[in-house]
C-alpha cells in the first residue's frame, strides 16, 4: 500500500483496497465468535465466580496506546472509577469526601471569626467602616423625568444634596438644587415649589401645617455662588413652625427644566432639644495598653447613649472610628472612646491623632423616632499626646462571649477532624 502522501493510486487499486478493508470486519467478527465459543465450553475452576459480560475491548484504543502498552494494561495502571468501585467503597469515599468538605468549612469559620473580632466593636480601623468617615452629607443624582429618560427624549439630572440630615435645637440645614446633563453640563433649572411637613410615614402626620421653603441662587440666604446654576434652600425647623415637632421632616419640591417638571425630596431628622450636651474639655489617660478619651458630658435625660467619633492620624489620613454605647445617668458624665491598643499596633498611625466629627443620641425603646439627637461637635475636637507603638499592647481582645463562640468554633473544628481521621481510618490499605 502506498502512503498517504505519496502519489494517487489508480481507480482499480483502489477498489482492491476497498474490497480488502471490507474484508477486516468480517474477520474480526469472525475470531470474535470462535473465541467466545471456546470460552464457553472452557470448564471453570471449581470456586470460580460466574462469569460475568465484559465490554467489547476497542480496536481504535488499542492502536492508540503507545507501543508495548495494550489499553488493559494501560487501564489497569489507572485508579479504579468511582462506578466500578463497591458500594462499601463508594460509602467510604463519600464519607471522607463530606467530612473532608466539613473540616474546612469549620476551619474557615473559626479563622474568620478570630479575625473579625480581633478588635473590640467600639474600637475599629477606618478601613472597616469607609461609609463612616464623614458626617452624613447625601447628595444624589437622578433623571429629572424618568419616563424621559426611559423614552431617550431626555438626559436631563437631577443632583440633589444637603449639608446635614441631623438637625438639632436651633440648627439649619442647607439644600442644594441642580440640573445637568450627562456630562455634567449645566441645564437650566427652576424650584417651581417646594413645602417642608412632617413625613408621611408617622402615625400622627398632618398635625404641624406645611411650611414653604425658598430657593435661591443669589448668593445669599446660604446659596454659595450667585448665578451657578445651583439653587440653594434653608430650612430651620425651631423657627419656621416646628419647634415642637421631634421626628423626620421631609421637603417636597417641584423642579422644572424647560419642558421637563417633576417631584424630589429631602428628609432631615429634627429633634427640637437635646438629651445631652456635650461639655468641657477632653481627657486622655493611656491605661492597659490603650489610650482612653474622656468626653465630658451634661445629662438631662438618662438611658442608653450611642457616641461615635473619627480619628485621624498627623497627617490626616483616617485611622480609626471608635464608638460608645452604654448607659448614662442624669448629671454630669464622661463618655469613654476606646482607642484599643492592638488597632494602634497593626496599623502604625503617626502620632498625634485628632479626634473629630463627634456625634450622639439617646436611643429610645419604642416609637418613632428611634433616637433623640445631641448636637454634633463638627471639625476637630482634641488633639492627643505623642505616643510610641511600644507604648500599645498587642494582645487581641478578649471577652466572655467571644471566648465562648470560639470554644464552639473550636468543638467544631475537632469534630470534624476526629470523624474525617475514622473515615480515613476505614479506608482499605491499596
Amino acid at each position: 500500500m502506498t502512503r498517504e502522501d505519496g502519489p494517487v493510486p489508480s481507480a482499480s487499486r483502489l477498489r482492491h483496497g476497498r474490497w480488502l478493508l471490507a474484508l477486516v470486519p468480517l474477520v474480526l467478527v469472525g475470531g470474535a465468535f470462535f473465541w467466545w465459543q471456546g470460552s464457553e465450553g472452557a470448564e471453570a475452576p471449581e470456586g470460580a465466580p460466574e462469569p460475568t459480560s465484559a465490554p467489547v475491548p476497542d480496536l481504535r484504543e488499542e492502536a492508540r496506546a503507545p507501543a508495548g502498552r495494550s489499553s488493559a494494561a494501560m487501564a489497569a495502571a489507572e485508579p479504579a472509577a468511582p462506578s466500578l468501585l463497591s458500594p462499601e467503597a463508594r460509602e467510604r469515599e463519600a464519607r471522607r469526601e463530606l467530612w473532608q468538605k466539613r473540616l474546612e468549612r469549620a476551619k474557615r469559620s473559626l479563622e474568620s471569626y478570630v479575625a473579625a473580632t480581633r478588635y473590640p466593636p467600639e474600637s475599629r480601623p477606618s478601613r472597616e467602616h469607609p461609609d463612616q468617615l464623614e458626617l452624613a452629607e447625601p447628595e444624589r443624582t437622578r433623571p429629572l423625568s424618568p419616563k424621559a429618560a426611559e423614552d431617550g427624549t431626555s438626559d436631563v439630572q437631577l443632583r440633589l444634596k444637603q449639608d446635614k440630615v441631623f438637625v438639632v435645637g436651633d440648627e439649619a440645614v442647607l439644600f442644594s438644587v441642580a440640573c445637568e446633563d450627562s456630562r455634567r453640563a449645566p441645564r437650566p433649572c427652576e424650584v417651581v415649589s417646594a413645602l417642608a411637613h412632617e413625613a408621611d410615614h408617622l402615625a400622627d402626620a398632618g398635625g404641624v401645617p406645611g411650611v414653604p421653603v425658598t430657593f435661591v441662587d443669589s448668593g445669599q440666604g446660604g446659596d454659595a455662588v450667585a448665578g451657578d446654576g445651583v439653587l440653594t434652600g434653608r430650612l430651620q425647623p425651631s423657627k419656621q413652625g416646628f419647634a415642637m415637632f421631634s421626628g423626620t421632616l421631609r421637603v417636597v419640591l417641584r423642579v422644572r427644566s424647560g419642558s421637563l417638571e417633576d417631584s424630589a425630596f429631602f428628609d432631615v431628622l429634627y429633634t427640637p432639644a437635646p438629651p445631652a450636651t456635650f461639655t468641657g474639655r477632653v481627657r486622655e489617660v493611656l491605661e492597659g495598653g490603650s489610650l482612653d478619651l474622656y468626653l465630658p458630658v451634661q445629662v438631662r435625660k438618662a438611658g442608653r447613649y450611642v457616641v461615635s467619633g473619627r480619628l485621624d492620624d498627623e497627617g490626616g489620613v483616617p485611622f480609626a472610628v471608635v464608638s460608645f454605647n452604654e448607659e448614662l445617668q442624669e448629671g454630669a458624665q464622661e463618655v469613654k472612646l476606646n482607642v484599643f491598643g492592638k488597632v494602634v499596633r497593626d496599623d502604625k498611625p503617626t502620632f498625634p491623632l485628632t479626634l473629630r466629627d463627634v456625634e450622639g443620641f439617646l436611643l429610645k425603646e419604642m416609637g418613632d423616632p428611634d433616637r433623640e439627637l445631641m448636637v454634633t461637635l463638627r471639625g476637630p475636637v482634641h488633639t492627643t499626646r505623642v505616643y510610641s507603638l511600644e507604648q500599645f499592647s498587642d494582645a487581641e481582645w478578649r471577652s466572655p462571649e467571644r471566648d465562648l463562640y470560639t470554644r464552639e468554633l473550636e468543638k467544631d473544628v475537632m469534630e470534624a477532624q476526629k470523624q474525617l481521621d475514622a473515615a480515613l481510618k476505614d479506608t482499605p490499605e491499596p
